[in-house]
C-alpha cells in the first residue's frame, strides 16, 4: 500500500503493506516495512514501528504500541494499553514442525494480552498463555505460564519478582496494602493477587 488515501484517518508509510480487508482506527500509525494482513483489526491511536508483521485476523485494541521487529501472529489478542518492546517474541503453536500436517489454524493456541500490560525488550511469549492487567514482563523474559495482573515477572523462564502499579512504578506491600511513590494510586493484595483500590 502506498500513501494513506485522503479519505482515511489513520497514516502508512508508503513502504508498509495493509492487505485487505483490514480494519483500522483513527489517528493509528504504521510505520516502515511493516505488513498488515487480512482479516485483523486494529483500534484507535495505535503505534505499528518498523517491521512490524501482524498476522491474520489479529486483534489489536486501543492506544497499543508495537515496537521494531515484532511479529504478532494468529491467535494472539492485544488488548487496549498494551506495550510490546522492541523484537520481543509472540509463537502460536505449541509443537511446531515443518513438513508435517502442524502449524494449521486449528493447531494456534490462542494467547491474550490485558489491558495496560508491558511486555519488555527481547523478551518470549509462549503461545497459550495469558498476561493479565498491568502486568510488567521484564526485558529478555520467557513466559511459560499464566501472569497474573500486576505482577513484575522476569527470567527464563519468568519467575515473579513483585508488583508494578498501572504507572510502571514498582510496588512495596506493607501489610498487604501499597500506595505507589510515583503516582499515588493504592493496591491491596490477598495472596499472590492484586488489586487497585479507590481510597
Amino acid at each position: 500500500m502506498g500513501s494513506v488515501a485522503q479519505e482515511t484517518r489513520y497514516f502508512v508509510h508508503e513502504s508498509a503493506y495493509v492487505d485487505e480487508p483490514s480494519a483500522i482506527g483513527d489517528g493509528t500509525k504504521i510505520w516502515h516495512f511493516s505488513h498488515v494482513m487480512a482479516g485483523s483489526s486494529i483500534g484507535r491511536a495505535c503505534t505499528i514501528g518498523q517491521n512490524v508483521s501482524i498476522g491474520p485476523r489479529v486483534r489489536i485494541g486501543n492506544r497499543v504500541k508495537i515496537q521494531n521487529n515484532v511479529s504478532v501472529y494468529e491467535g494472539v489478542e492485544l488488548e487496549d494499553d498494551v506495550f510490546c518492546g522492541p523484537s520481543m517474541v509472540f509463537t502460536n503453536v505449541a509443537t511446531p514442525r515443518c513438513g508435517t500436517p502442524r502449524n494449521r489454524p486449528q493447531d494456534f493456541a490462542r494467547t491474550i494480552v490485558r489491558r495496560g500490560a508491558t511486555l519488555g525488550a527481547n523478551c518470549t511469549i509462549v503461545c497459550g498463555n495469558t498476561i493479565g492487567e498491568y502486568a510488567f514482563v521484564g526485558a529478555g523474559a520467557v513466559v511459560t505460564a499464566d501472569v497474573p495482573a500486576y505482577a513484575l515477572v522476569y527470567g527464563n523462564p519468568a519467575r515473579p519478582h513483585g508488583y508494578a502499579c498501572e504507572c510502571g512504578e514498582r510496588l512495596t506491600f506493607a501489610h498487604d496494602a501499597s500506595r505507589c511513590v510515583s503516582c499515588g494510586r493504592w493496591y491491596e493484595r490477598q495472596g499472590d493477587l492484586v488489586r487497585r483500590v479507590t481510597q
